[in-house]
This record gives C-alpha cells, structure tokens and sequence, in this order.
C-alpha cells in the first residue's frame, strides 16, 4: 500500500473534479487531471491534441478563473498536467491515488473502474467522490485486489474552503486503507474527517438536505415568507449568514434538486421518506431555470435600477414573481439579539410563543429526531453527524450538541406533548440519568454511545487540541474580559483574545505583557492563537478604532499617544522575550493582529490566511510595530556577506503593501507577500494549529533557544522618499489611489525609510517607532482619516475619499 501519496489523477475536470486537482497541487502533490475526450470534434481536429483537451482545458481554466480562487496561489497550477481518457490513460499507472469525480451514473463509473483496475499499479488506492452512488454497486464484478484500495472520499464544494471530507469503506476496504486516507485528507489536505457509511447521499447530505427540505414544506404549511424563515435560521440559530434559502441559491437548486431526488429514491424503507420531496413551487423553478447564483436568479435576485442601486428581491412561491421584502420582524428574534451564548439565542427562538417561535420548534425537532433516529444507519457516532454539519454546512452546533444547547429534558417533553415521536434510546438514555450528549471531565471531552448507552471519549491527534476543552477542564492561569491564558501543558502556555472579531483593546495589550511575564516566569514558551468560530475566522481584525477615534474627537491625542507606546512596548517585549513565542494566525489577521504576528519569534499559519496592514484603508499607518517588522522581514534574511545591496528592491514591496493594504489570498500568498518568512510554516489543518504552534516552541526550547539580539537596522533613508513620487504618481496615474492616499503613502514612505536618515545607514529600532507614533497622531487630526473611520465604524467597509 501506499504509504506516501507523491502523484494522484482526478478523472473528471468538472467543478468537484477542478476543486480536488487544485486542492492536491496546493498541498504540493503532482496531479494529473483528466477527462473524456469531445464527442463531437470535427475531421481535422481529431489528431489535434489540443481540440482533444478541449474539456479538461476548459476545466483547467475555469480552475484559474475561480473566485475565490481554488488554488492558494495561481502558480500551484504548474503541479496541474492535463490529458484525456484515451492518450493519457496510461499514466494513471504513475499514481498512488486515483480518484473519480465523472457524472453521477452507475454504469458510466462501472466502465470506468474496470479500465482503472487493468492499468492501477500494486496498492494504489481507488476512490470515488459520489454523493450518493453505492460503492459496492460501483465496484461490483472487480476483483479483490481492487476492492481492497477501494472506498468513498466525498469532498463538499467548494473543495478548498469547506473542511468536509467524508470517508466511506467499501465492504472489502482494508482497514489500513481507511486509516491511511483519513490521515492523509487530515494533515496533508486539511479535512475534518467523517466516517459514513456506505448509505445514501452518507451523512453530511443525508441530514442537511432533510433538514432544508423539511423546512421548505413546513414554511407552506405555517404560511411562512422565505426571508422570515432566513432570519430563523441564520446567525441566531448559530447558521451562516445565508440561512437555508440564500445557501440553497449558492449550492444551486439543480444541485438540491438532484440530491433530494436521489435520496428519495434510494431511502424506500425510511419513515421520513417523503421529507425529501421538494414542494412544487421548487420544482417549477428548476424547471424555469430559476437556480440561484449560477443563473442570477433563484429564490432571492438583485435588479440594478439606472442608478446602478441595488434592489433585493424575493420570490413569491405562488405565482413565482420577484418582490422586494422587508426584514423579518418576530418577538422571538428580538429577545435572541438580547441573549449572549448561542445556546440562550437557540432557546429564545424554538420557545418563544409567537408564528415564528413554532415553525422554528417544527424544523428543530424534528431534525433532531431524524438524526438520532439515523445512528448506527449512517454512522455509529453522534459525533460523525454533528460534525458533518458543522464541516459541511458551517454551522456553530450539530444536532446533538443543539440538542445539548436546548435542554435534552425540556426539548423531549416539549416533544412528546406536542406529538413528535421521541426516539425510544434518547427516553432511556434520559431515563438513566444522562442529560446531555457531551461532556468535558479532566480535560477530555466524551459523547453518548447509543450502542454501549454510556459515554465515550473522542479519541482526537496529540496535535489537535481545544482550547474551549482546556478552558472547561480547568487550564486557565490568567484572564480578563477581553483575554485568557491558557496551559497547554509541557511548559507551554497559550494566550488567546476573546473580544468581539478579536480585536486588540487596551485590556489585551495590557493583558499580552501580564500573560508573556507569567510565561517567561513558569514555562518554557508562549503561543499566540485562539479558536474563534465562523469560516474563515477572525485570528485578529485589528486594532479598537471605536476608542481611539472618542479621543481623538475629543482632541485627547496624548492618550492615543500612551496606548501607541503601551502597544509597541507589548510587540517589542514579544520581539526580545526569553522564551519562544509562536504565533498561530488564520482567517482575518487584519492591522493590529498582523503586528502581532510579525513580533513573534515564528508563525505557524492555517492556509487560509487573510494578512495585511490594511491601516491605510482608515486613513492611518501601522504603528504597533507594524512598519519596523514588515521591513526587518523582508531584510533579515540577507546573509552578512552579502554587502552590496540594492535597498530599493527590498522597499518597493514592503512600501505597496501598507500603501495598496494588500491582503493576503491564502498563507502561500502571504508568504509571496513577504509577511510570512521562510522559518514561517503553513499547516492546512486548522484544528491543528494551536498543536502544530505548541511543537514548535517546544522544539525551539529544546535546541537551547535565545531572544535575538537588539541591533541597528538597515533603511533606504531620504532616497526612498523621491524613488516613491515617483511610484505614488504612476498609482495616481492608473487611478489605484486617491490623492489622500497618496498624501498618506508618502508619510508611510517617509517612516519606513527612517524619516532623515542618511541613505543606507544603519538607525536604532526606536527610531522607525517614534516615526510611527508621530505620523499615526498626525493623521488622526485629519478630517478624511476621521471620515474614513466613521465610516468603517458604520458600515463595516472602507471609505475611497
């Protein structure tokens, strides 16, 4: 068997098909990618290899057209080769994995299989990424060999940013197949892994198609609107943005409709079959072609009126007209947005007493049966399905860990009153004294097996550990509102920001230098990282704006003057700390939170990493550090003996990131960006990030780590400041900034190459930082920064003035 997957073959170009190549070349590994070859090409073109990739070409193409894009940087697109199904073939004899991603037909993948097995080398794993296709109906008539490396790897679309990947063993899979592709699709490809059986449409699909279809029918039912049943079942039940029906028009109602259908058909012994039936008025949009994003139109559309406004519109699923609609306005939301956890939010919702309070209790309920009702058909743990919902769909809380936030005691009698058939091993599991799914004891968290009727640990990676676990089993050594200090054992502590988007306050800058004191004092090495829910997550989104901009209303620029000082100090204690201090970045790591990050010793980083110094977009400049660390970056890895150095090819850059805010795409790009180093690493886990950063401290520890030494820095002084015009005149040209960007460019320029310093000269740390400070206060006196953060304040979005 394969102990290494060094080449793989997606057979299949299409959008699933597309999505894994990328993802597979992302992750470094040679993919060959293709698919069949045009049925109809002309005469001439049938010895023309080009006409001959035309599908895989354009499935390749449409891979480097994505947005968001599918590759984490468009040059990972060299590991990609393409070919078709009869001059390529061959070459899937090269390969440790083989995966098939071709449309959705039994006897088409049959076919396909049994010219795989001829050409399969010895031990190369077969995968199928059906989502609802039987794997032994797929395998049937091959041989054991084959059977053996065979097994169902279902990703969710789109593949590089949901974290689903389901596992599905074939009745003759070898165990250490299983194991060995688990681990593969969790460390190397960043998956969080589901085991599903070999049933329809496995668990993900299985439990979320039932519960958006059900909705759909009791809407009609209760006469609920569409956006009344969205603000339900958005963010208030810990469900994306997008509820049920705007994520419907992103999947694609063909998509729902196909998935649905096919369930349907294959589930005839389940008693929740017709919960699978789409209502009429779906199906007549399919078959107008009404199928959300994809077409611009499906159960919600956008008109632009001359004015080139914006209008939201909903469909009326009567006569299939578009309207425009009003939010939804229930009791039971508003004393959802009073409530602070999302377990008193859900509770608001499904028992409250008005029309939306009893829809929502209909879909709740009955999901939550449905689920239990599934276990041992579907996967023999609760923790399979809550996963798969929260992987698969993102949502905060699975069914059972809902069941938990709701009461499992007050939802069954609330259940049993009002008829819902209660599933017999949740009365006996109530019966027996255990009231809830989950607990935490020692710092290990355990699940309720039905099988056993008792608990379980979940069994997880060394590297993979939960700092909410850690919190409820008693790790905290410090905290604050705003801030914790976590124990991750082995003489390594964590401090984690808990503030809202994790944004840097003076509590938790105050609170970074208690929390690096107590470390240095009795441990080994400090990591900087929380666990913050939501895709992709906020690591950081920056620096408290809301306070800063009261005192600067109010002319209070000496104390904006203490906080810079309190905040540089706290990154340069970081910077010269005697311990190792490992930055675990993902997600959002946006003005303050980069700085942070850039004061470390190291950063491990998720690969979906949003970094930028983006002050600029507020009419300001970084000043926790941020400038004087993103230079020292890029020049710190010039080796000593490299003397004759041309400054300028090291500013440019450095100069266009603060300038143009430049965000990274993902973690390789940041690293094209400069903001992450070559000793930087990239893990493609998240849930292996605060582990994966605790390794490092300790293995810094371990070779005997020592702060690095204070010293002078090279800057590119007053010549860089003409060299910028000159840039800042092409970007005014090209009409990429304004003019009070370009007023602000130029201070940046004149911080980052060390104000008056001499033209590559050597200046003390401090220098670049005071320039900082006192360019930071400057532009807080100016009117179009303060619009600028009026206005982010309000809308969330920069202002272009």
């Amino acid at each position: 068997m394969a102990k290494k997957i060094r080449q793989a073959a997606v057979i299949g170009s299409g959008v699933m098909g597309g999505g894994i190549a990328a993802l597979l070349a992302s992750a470094g590994i040679n993919t060959l990618l293709l698919d069949i070859v045009p049925f109809d090409l002309k005469e001439e073109e049938k010895e023309d290899f080009a006409a001959r990739n035309r599908i895989v070409k354009a499935g390749l193409d449409a891979v480097l057209m994505s947005s968001p894009s599918l590759l984490m940087q468009q040059k990972d697109v060299d590991l990609i080769t393409i070919g078709n199904l009869e001059d390529d073939f061959e070459r899937i004899s090269e390969c440790d994995w083989i995966v098939e991603v071709v449309v959705e037909n039994l006897k088409i993948k049959q076919d396909l299989f049994k010219r795989i097995e001829l050409k399969r080398k010895p031990g190369a794993i077969v995968s199928s990424n059906t989502s609802g296709l039987p794997l032994k109906a797929m395998s049937q008539g091959l041989g054991l060999d084959f059977k053996q490396h065979f097994l169902g790897t279902h990703f969710f679309n789109p593949v590089r940013y949901m974290h689903l990947l389901e596992i599905i063993k074939g009745e003759d899979t070898f165990p250490e197949v299983i194991e060995f592709m688990s681990d593969f699709g969790e460390r190397v490809l960043g998956k969080g892994i589901v085991m599903a059986k070999d049933t329809p449409n496995f668990v993900g699909n299985r439990i979320g198609v039932h519960g958006m279809v059900k909705a759909m029918q009791l809407m009609l039912e209760d006469g609920l609107t569409i956006p009344e049943v969205d603000a339900l079942f958005g963010t208030a039940m810990g469900r994306p943005k997008t509820a049920m029906f705007k994520t419907s028009d992103i999947v694609g109602l063909d998509t729902l409709g196909h998935v649905a259908k096919n369930t349907y058909d294959l589930v005839v012994d389940d008693d929740q079959r017709d919960s699978f039936i789409l209502p009429e008025f779906v199906d007549r949009m399919i078959q107008k072609n009404l199928l959300g994003k994809k077409t611009k139109s499906g159960f919600y559309k956008t008109d632009l009126t001359p004015d080139w406004k914006k209008i939201r519109k909903v469909i009326d699923p009567e006569t299939l007209e578009y309207s425009e609609y009003e939010p939804a306005a229930f009791p039971c939301l508003v004393e959802a947005k009073k409530a602070k956890t999302l377990g008193e939010k859900m509770r608001a919702i499904v028992y409250g007493n008005d029309k939306g309070s009893k829809f929502a209790w209909k879909v709740v309920a009955s999901g939550l049966i449905y689920a239990a009702n599934k276990i041992p058909e579907i996967s023999n743990a609760i923790v399979d399905i809550d996963n798969a919902m929260k992987w698969g769909f993102n949502f905060e809380m699975g069914p059972f860990e809902t069941w938990d936030a709701i009461g499992i005691e007050t939802s069954v009698e609330k259940m049993e009153k009002d008829g819902f058939d209660v599933p017999e091993k949740i009365k006996r599991m109530i019966s027996a004294g255990h009231l809830s799914f989950y607990k935490t004891d020692q710092g290990k968290r355990f699940f309720y097996d039905f099988t056993t009727e008792s608990y379980a640990e979940i069994l997880v990676d060394k590297a993979m550990l939960s700092l909410g676990t850690l919190t409820s089993s008693g790790k905290v050594v410090r905290s604050c509102k705003s801030a914790s200090l976590i124990d991750l054992e082995d003489g390594v502590f964590c401090l984690e920001f808990h503030s809202k988007m994790n944004t840097l306050n003076k509590e938790i800058i105050e609170f970074q230098q208690e929390a690096l004191a107590y470390a240095e004092a009795n441990g080994l090495g400090l990591v900087i990282g929380n666990q913050a829910s939501g895709t992709p997550g906020a690591f950081s989104a920056g620096g408290d704006l809301l306070s800063m901009a009261g005192s600067a209303k109010e002319g209070k620029y000496s104390e904006i003057d203490d906080a810079l000082r309190l905040a540089q100090d706290s990154i340069q204690k970081e910077t010269y700390s005697n311990i190792p201090v490992v930055a675990a970045p993902y997600g959002m790591t946006l003005g303050g939170g980069c700085e942070v990050c850039l004061g470390a010793d190291k950063i491990v980083a998720h690969a979906e990493l949003y970094m930028g110094l983006v002050e600029i977009g507020v009419g300001l400049l970084p000043s926790g550090c941020g400038c004087l660390n993103l230079w020292k970056k890029f020049i710190q890895t010039i080796p000593d003996a490299v003397t004759d150095i041309d400054l300028a090819k090291f500013f440019v850059p450095v100069f266009m990131n603060i300038a143009l805010a430049k965000v990274s795409t993902s973690a390789a790009d940041a690293r094209a960006n400069g903001f992450l180093g070559p000793v930087d690493r990239i893990v493609f886990n998240r849930d292996r990030l605060i582990g994966e950063a605790k390794k490092e401290v300790l293995k810094m520890a371990d070779e005997g780590y020592a702060p690095p030494v204070k010293r002078t820095i090279r800057v590119l002084g007053q010549a860089a400041q003409g060299m910028i015009e000159v840039e800042i005149y092409n970007m005014l040209q090209g009409k990429f900034i304004t003019e009070y960007d370009a007023f602000l460019a130029k201070r940046i320029a004149y911080v980052l190459s060390g104000g008056e310093a001499r033209d590559n000269s050597f200046i003390q740390e401090d220098v670049i930082l005071e320039l900082e400070r006192e360019a930071f206060i400057d532009f807080w006196k100016e009117e179009k920064t303060m619009a600028r953060v009026e206005h982010m304040l309000k809308t969330g979005k920069p202002l272009r003035n």
